[in-house]
């Protein structure tokens, strides 16, 4: 395992595909298992984070505009990136893949999955034979009383078991509240939230539909469904990393 010395501490020099390969993989592995979560160190600096936010703006950049409050999802909006999608995001999608696989092709013999391929490309090909073409990672906003409801990001018969949340505002500077939420339906047992508000540039790697936990009968699923608490003031921005694609 080679060593690696992070400017994602300090001076934020290192490229993207540097960051994400050295990101304490292991540990997120062992988290993701052990608590159905894991958040990561900085993976953007705070220049690129604040470019991701101002791109909000640029409607040239989006596939679509979704106002969750039209379709009973929340308050607040979000915007789809069309392809080709902006440099930064595109790398963070491609570095990212081939990790978080090795993740879920770790489980694949226990949930009874098949394997995954080893390259994004090779999975959106997978993705793209069976109708879902569209790109779906997307910048989220929210501003004062906004929120997202409980659900999955699941777009069609294929979808990837990880996603990865990046989160682009500072907590207790850009905006208060708006911790994010997970909710692991348990069987036969109360649901189980787990609430986080990472710092600026830190991402959340969580499962898309279930995880998997062992049990005394052996291993088992339980559901997880994502959201965002009301935020109290400020705006906060996300950028939502899903690396299926959608009908």
């Amino acid at each position: 395992m080679r060593q690696c010395a992070l400017d994602y501490v300090g001076g934020m020099t290192a490229t993207i595909q540097e960051r994400v390969q050295c990101l304490p993989w292991e540990r997120i592995g062992e988290s993701l298992w052990r608590n159905g979560f894991a958040v990561t160190p900085v993976v953007l600096d705070s220049s690129l984070c604040d470019d991701l936010s101002a791109s909000y703006a640029d409607d040239g950049a989006f596939r679509s505009h979704v106002v969750m409050a039209r379709f009973g999802f929340g308050r607040g909006e979000y915007k789809y990136f069309k392809y080709p999608l902006p440099e930064v995001v595109a790398e963070l999608r491609e570095n990212l893949y081939p990790q978080v696989a090795r993740i879920a092709n770790s489980w694949a013999p226990e949930a009874g999955e098949k394997l995954l391929p080893e390259k994004h490309s090779a999975y959106l090909r997978a993705c793209h034979a069976a109708g879902q073409r569209k790109p779906t990672p997307l910048l989220l906003k929210y501003e004062p009383g906004d929120f997202n409801c409980l659900h999955q990001d699941l777009y069609g018969d294929i979808a990837f078991p990880l996603q990865v949340t990046v989160f682009l505002s500072r907590p207790g500077v850009d905006y208060q509240g708006g911790e994010f939420v997970l909710v692991e339906q348990r069987p036969r047992m109360q649901s189980r939230a787990m609430v986080m508000t990472p710092n600026q540039g830190e991402a959340v790697i969580f499962p898309t539909r279930y995880r998997l936990l062992r049990g005394t009968r052996g291993v088992y699923r339980t559901n997880l469904r994502h959201g965002v608490s009301e935020l109290r003031s400020g705006r906060r921005f996300t950028l939502g990393i899903i690396f299926h694609d959608a009908k």
